[in-house]
């Protein structure tokens, strides 16, 4: 990068922490360190938790996935309005009305200590392990710039992260995802139209869509039902639906944004706004991942995404194996090109014969070049067993460091660093706030005075960002990011939300009946998940359905036993 991009970087991420601290000083007590005071308008609380669901993997991990397999991801995102609305009706008045810190403080009124328990538990082990991913994510980014390890960038940015959590609270997290928010739309906005600029002259936005399409990249939309699908229109909206209603329902990262709300009015309408901003959101996101396809297309892209794993082949005893494969690459890309200038004559001519035919001979050129990058990818593994061989999370990345402006790449750089701040602030947070009210206060130290909760969830902040920072340390071996930590959440998500379900509207079921429910439901769930025969988006509606038929089933058992 150029002193310039590294000015505007710094600037950027200086500006964001000290207004972040700035604004969240006075926290005094628990409920203005956890809560905010709850006194934040809507548009905090929509900026907020889009801050905490859109990190930097949405940012790295997204283009790379459109890249890679096209837009069907998008349709993950399709249960999120009506998950929306489900949670102002339901969920949001009664967290306010109960004046509750964290959503499992409801749990013990309405069942018992132990179910609260568990599911703060799970809460806990999913949002701890998830959190480490989406510290990893900016790591690659200054391992990709400065050509380090990212061990060493990992222990940097959670570091950073930690500072200002620590010291400021919701308020801090609240404040900077604001201008976070603000920044990352614009910084997106200025992407799209710079990749669109850089392609050739010929060759508009239009005509870039309908390239990238021809090669399968714009299948935004599958109908189809099928189980073993990951991404349709019917995975996201019953299983996305369920995924979501747990995740903004009953994770206590976004939980903690939306009681932070100065009333249910304002809360309601945050969350609403998200729905509906949220989906054109990331429609863009991918959107911009398929318009770098195209001009990887016309733009010899690397044999590996990934610099730093490739510089260490480079400087290996496989050297003169990869100049070789280089060699097969460079001649592959030169007849592609080839082939790109007959499908833009076809497409300008319009002939349907033609197009199809063109097409089935660039299907068979990027196959080519997928077999050539399969080499690469051994021949690593042959030099580092341990190489990070997982390359679509620096398509992005690779991308704008090579062909954006000066000062553009700074910008964007940290507007990735910004998302990953504010969403690990959001779940360093929430995991101090679990931890203390549901474990600690509950637990360990019920009568406590109101500032040893505050050290103490300062404390837990403190303990749980070392937690996600070693998590972190080993995120590079599983593929791509955001499907990552959406797989994940799948598998816990669907019993948590069963839970609070039951609570809700099964009246009858107990907490012993609950609790030994939603043992069963996760044990269900794990096992029907390693088994790798439907996609995981259905394991969130598996969950939930489980805890529910099992609580009624064990219900009636415990009733008819009682009864003897």
């Amino acid at each position: 990068m150029s002193n310039l991009d590294w000015a505007v970087l710094a600037l950027t991420l200086v500006v964001i922490v000290f207004y972040g601290i700035y604004k969240s000083r006075g926290a005094q007590n628990i409920d203005g360190y956890l809560l905010g005071n709850q006194s934040l308008p809507w548009y905090h609380v929509c900026l907020s938790v889009m801050a905490t669901q859109a990190s930097a993997i949405t940012f790295l991990s997204a283009p790379g996935l459109a890249y890679s397999s096209g837009m069907s991801f998008v349709q993950f995102y399709l249960g999120l309005p009506l998950a929306m609305i489900v949670l102002c009706i339901t969920f949001v008045p009664i967290f306010h009305k109960l004046k509750v810190y964290t959503a499992y403080e409801y749990l013990e009124q309405r069942f018992d200590l132990k179910t609260r328990a568990l599911t703060a538990f799970l809460f806990l082990v999913q949002r701890g392990l998830s959190t480490g991913i989406t510290i990893y994510a900016p790591s690659i980014i200054l391992s990709t710039i400065l050509d380090i390890n990212t061990t060493y960038t990992t222990l940097f940015i959670g570091s950073l992260v930690v500072f200002y959590t620590v010291y400021g609270g919701t308020k801090a997290v609240s404040y900077t995802q604001m201008l976070q928010m603000s920044i990352i739309f614009c910084g997106l906005f200025a992407a799209g139209i710079m990749v669109v600029h850089l392609l050739p002259e010929n060759i508009g936005f239009i005509k870039a869509i309908s390239i990238a399409g021809k090669m399968g990249r714009t299948n935004a939309i599958d109908f189809k039902f099928d189980l073993n699908n990951q991404y349709t229109v019917w995975s996201g909206l019953i299983g996305g639906f369920f995924l979501q209603l747990s995740y903004f329902g009953t994770d206590q990262s976004q939980v903690g944004r939306y009681l932070s709300g100065a009333s249910v009015n304002e809360s309601r309408r945050g969350l609403l706004m998200n729905g509906l901003v949220k989906i054109p959101m990331q429609f863009l996101i991918l959107l911009i991942g398929v318009l770098v396809f195209t001009f990887y297309q016309y733009n010899k892209p690397p044999i590996f995404f990934n610099s730093f794993e490739l510089n260490k082949l480079e400087n290996s005893k496989y050297k003169s194996d990869l100049d070789l494969l280089k060699g097969e690459y460079n001649t592959a890309f030169t007849a592609k090109q080839k082939e790109i200038l007959k499908m833009n004559d076809a497409l300008d001519s319009e002939n349907q014969m033609r197009i199809d035919a063109q097409r089935r001979v660039l299907e068979t050129s990027d196959q080519k070049d997928k077999s050539i990058r399969a080499k690469v990818v051994m021949l690593m593994e042959k030099n580092d067993k341990q190489a990070n061989t997982k390359d679509n999370n620096y398509v992005f990345l690779s991308f704008v460091t090579q062909y954006l402006p000066k000062g553009l790449i700074g910008l964007l750089i940290a507007i990735i660093f910004l998302a990953s701040m504010g969403s690990t602030a959001s779940a360093l947070n929430s995991l101090a706030s679990t931890t203390v009210i549901d474990i600690y206060k509950r637990l360990i130290r019920k009568n406590g005075s109101d500032n040893e909760y505050l050290q103490a969830s300062r404390a837990a902040t403190v303990f749980w960002g070392i937690v996600c920072i070693v998590m972190a340390l080993y995120a590079g071996k599983i593929g791509n990011l955001l499907e990552a930590v959406n797989i994940l959440g799948s598998y816990i998500y669907g019993t948590i939300l069963g839970v609070f379900l039951v609570a809700f509207y099964v009246k009858k079921v107990t907490g012993r009946a609950v609790f030994v429910s939603a043992i069963l439901a996760e044990i269900t769930v794990v096992i029907i998940g390693h088994s790798d025969k439907i996609a995981y988006l259905w394991l969130n509606l598996i969950g939930c359905l489980f805890v529910v038929i099992f609580g009624v089933i064990i219900q009636r058992f415990l009733r008819t036993t009682s009864a003897e």
